[in-house]
């Protein structure tokens, strides 16, 4: 009898006093039966709602299964522990979904825009990113951001009426504007990259405004889930050690306070357990400052969410020094280590030479490419080289290299 009532206490929440998992729906969370639908109409899945369906065309994309060997920040071929695109997106997901689901918002949204929101970078990390912007500058540029929109509504190839994923205009809209308005006082619609400025006059993303609830959770859980987890790689990967954590306010406090908790464990365990800490403790400083900002602007839609003067989902202003203080830590002992500088520098070079190749010579492209490209050295073919490297993985844009720059296997 008693097991059973344990049971049930825990069942409806009474055991803990929280029933975080029956959290009613935030009267300003986006509404899936409300959903401003698809570019190109469909019927609704009688089993799924519209956000889930986007969710699962995700997953199901070839771009997504290629995150599993793009870098984070190691190459693929350093380690089998270090975090690629595809584990990055994953703990993104996990984090915006449990975030959502405390504040009432609609965690399936949440999800899919944080699944999505790395599909455009290319391989090598920001490295490549770099790269390809410095490659395509006479051609407009490149941005992972925009290339994930084209990437989405463009250049995935799955459906027989139309290009792309055709996902909720809500989807994209979170995924465009995760990081905030794009036009502002000093930034019009001609200052935008050019897959954004396309796309914008076909379906209006409204980038003038914040995005929906859903997609501001999505971008601070992708620094909650960076922030900390490269803190894990760089101490796996020996670029500095955790003493050197120590002087970091916030941060130095967690990892003092387990170590003094269990001194007799390994390193290994106690900084897991300091940085799973680290987590906890930033998505609740989150979801505290949030549900503040909610009472003080009184929300009562997406709609009100988006038209805010602030983002309406943040850290608090402490916890926000804490995290600048963290990336200048990160910047300087692990993104700038001279081991990451000679893998960033290979890479860069290795992008480099294939699009130097490809845009003079697009005869050498793959079929599928090589059909899509004009002339040498001309914008329409630049952009077809930069679809086709910024959809490589570390892998294979290795061997695509080897294949056309290694003289030894003609010998």
């Amino acid at each position: 009898m008693e097991v059973r009532k344990a049971k049930e206490k825990r069942v409806s929440g009474e055991a803990s006093g929280k029933a975080w998992w029956a959290t009613p729906p935030a009267p300003w969370a986006t509404d899936p039966t409300r959903s401003r639908g698809r570019l190109h109409a469909e019927d609704e899945s009688p089993s799924r709602s519209p956000f889930q369906r986007d969710r699962d065309r995700i997953i199901h994309a070839s771009a997504f299964r290629r995150l599993k060997q793009k870098t984070q920040v190691f190459i693929a071929h350093e380690g089998d522990h270090f975090r690629t695109r595809l584990t990055h997106s994953l703990e993104v997901a996990q984090i915006a979904r449990s975030v959502a689901r405390t504040l009432g918002l609609d965690e399936d949204l949440a999800e899919t825009v944080a699944l999505a929101h790395d599909l455009g970078h290319p391989p090598f990390g920001h490295s490549g990113e770099d790269e390809l912007d410095e490659c395509m500058k006479p051609f407009e540029g490149f941005d992972h951001n925009a290339q994930t929109l084209r990437v989405l509504t463009k250049l995935e190839a799955r459906y027989p009426r139309w290009d792309g994923l055709n996902l909720t205009w809500e989807t994209l809209e979170g995924v465009v504007k995760h990081n905030g308005p794009l036009i502002n006082a000093k930034r019009t619609l001609a200052d935008l990259p050019l897959a954004i400025r396309e796309y914008a006059r076909e379906h209006e993303l409204e980038l003038h405004q914040w995005s929906g609830p859903e997609g501001q959770v999505a971008a601070l859980a992708d620094d909650i889930a960076y922030n900390n987890h490269d803190i894990d790689d760089g101490l796996r990967a020996g670029l500095f050690e955790i003493e050197e954590l120590y002087d970091l306010p916030f941060v130095g406090d967690m990892f003092r306070k387990v170590r003094a908790e269990f001194p007799d464990i390994d390193q290994t365990r106690w900084a897991g357990e300091a940085v799973r800490r680290l987590i906890g403790a930033r998505i609740n400083d989150l979801v505290d400052e949030t549900k503040r900002r909610a009472a003080r602007h009184k929300p009562q839609s997406a709609e009100d969410v988006r038209n805010l003067p602030e983002a309406i989902v943040a850290f608090s202003p402490e916890m926000g020094e804490h995290e600048a203080t963290l990336k200048r830590f990160l910047m300087a002992k692990m993104y700038r280590h001279y081991k990451v500088a000679r893998m960033r520098s290979q890479a860069k070079r290795i992008l480099k030479e294939l699009f130097t190749l490809f845009l003079a010579e697009p005869e050498t492209l793959p079929d599928k490419w090589r059909d899509r490209a004009g002339k040498p050295g001309t914008p329409e073919t630049a952009r077809v080289v930069c679809d086709y490297i910024a959809g490589m993985t570390d892998a294979y844009a290795v061997e695509e290299h080897r294949r056309l720059f290694n003289l030894e296997r003609w010998a």
